[in-house]
């Protein structure tokens, strides 16, 4: 009975222990969790943007992409296969684990050239949506000094509240804002602030799954408030560790498109 009565309080006691050390987390380290959580060798799918505006008008465009680990590397390419328009535009980035940042280059069909994406330009919006280069590269969590503001559920996901603000004063957000899922360490939703404080856009996920083990986000939508304008990403046929061939992702095959 007494050996029941030390197991028990010793049970009760790492309990304690455990959830003293994950009340300690820090927003650091949930974004270094997010960041570093395994995503799969190598993803395929094809990606769907619609685009609408102020007057409910929508644009679709319809995007190949294929991303790639290189080791704490990531490599991702996009081409544009509809509508006529942008048909044969395809971009290009390559994110790096060590917090250097990102290079992105950008395919003109009709200037038959590609062109690298300055560091100024990556406020740019990308094609017409409400994604700037910035939030489609993989922005490391060294940049940024992370605060975890409270806990919070969203859709029956126990979340951490963490708020971001750039270590670099002349960054295009001022601060942004993430629900997080405890333990899963993806997003459920974003907030973005501009360079002046004012709340600019909201990025909510609005299907999550898994995948051969790997947590992906097949559907979710930019909203960005002072345009009243909105874009819609959706993933369809999803592949992971397939297999992509290093040489998919070069300046030369965005200049080739795909076959």
């Amino acid at each position: 009975m007494k050996k029941a009565k030390v197991l028990i309080i010793s049970l009760m006691l790492m309990a304690m222990v455990l959830g003293f050390a994950q009340a300690q987390i820090t927003g650091a380290q949930v974004m270094e969790n997010v960041y570093n959580r395994p995503t799969g060798p190598d993803i395929q799918s094809t990606l769907t943007m619609t685009l609408t505006n102020s007057r409910g008008s929508t644009r679709v465009r319809e995007i190949k992409q294929f991303i790639k680990q290189f080791g704490a590397d990531e490599k991702k390419i996009m081409f544009f296969v509809a509508p006529s328009d942008v048909k044969n535009t395809s971009f290009m980035s390559w994110s790096y684990g060590d917090g250097q940042s990102d290079d992105m280059w950008i395919y003109l069909p009709a200037l038959k050239k590609t062109k690298r994406i300055s560091s100024s330009s990556k406020s740019d919006y990308f094609m017409g949506s409400d994604f700037t280069y910035d939030d489609l590269g993989g922005r490391h969590p060294s940049a940024d000094t992370h605060t975890i503001l409270r806990e919070e559920s969203v859709n029956g996901e126990e979340c951490y509240v963490v708020e971001s603000v750039s270590k670099d004063s002349d960054y295009l957000y001022s601060k942004t804002i993430s629900w997080v899922v405890k333990g899963e360490w993806f997003g459920m939703k974003k907030e973005f602030y501009d360079e002046d404080g004012d709340f600019l856009k909201s990025l909510t996920i609005n299907e999550h799954k898994q995948i051969n083990g790997y947590w992906v986000i097949p559907e979710m939508e930019m909203y960005n408030e002072q345009k009243d304008h909105t874009t819609l990403m959706q993933l369809k046929d999803i592949k992971i560790g397939e297999g992509i061939k290093d040489s998919q992702f070069t300046e030369r095959m965005m200049e080739r498109g795909i076959r």
